[in-house]
């Protein structure tokens, strides 16, 4: 999977605020899958779906002990997204203060030129 195909994966799968209220259940720990389902008003199979598209981001991994589906909470994505936002907050901020600098130059630039 590539970083671009992974950073999709992972703002889909936060886009959704099921999908959010499941990350938070498991931030607090290792938590089975009947139980994230518990407070939703939908089928388990729904949950299961969101659940799914939670797993593809990597947002949360899976294990079986015995009959039950346990999920974690995994930082990754989330560290990689951060990554890049703050990339981009810092792009965008660096060429902000370049147009600041312009238009103040301009502004100083008219107001010689009508005094």
């Amino acid at each position: 999977m590539t970083r671009q195909t992974s950073l999709d994966n992972t703002m889909t799968a936060l886009a959704d605020p099921t999908r959010r209220a499941i990350l938070q259940q498991v931030a607090i720990g290792e938590a089975r899958v009947t139980d994230v389902a518990k407070p939703f008003a939908m089928s388990l199979n729904a949950v299961s779906k969101h659940i799914r598209i939670l797993e593809r981001s990597g947002l949360v991994q899976r294990r079986k002990s015995g009959r039950e589906h346990l999920l974690t909470l995994n930082m990754v994505p989330f560290d990689e997204a951060m990554a890049w936002m703050e990339t981009q907050r810092a792009f965008w901020k660096q060429r902000l203060v370049v147009l600041d600098e312009l238009l103040q130059a301009e502004d100083a630039a008219n107001e010689i030129g009508e005094g």
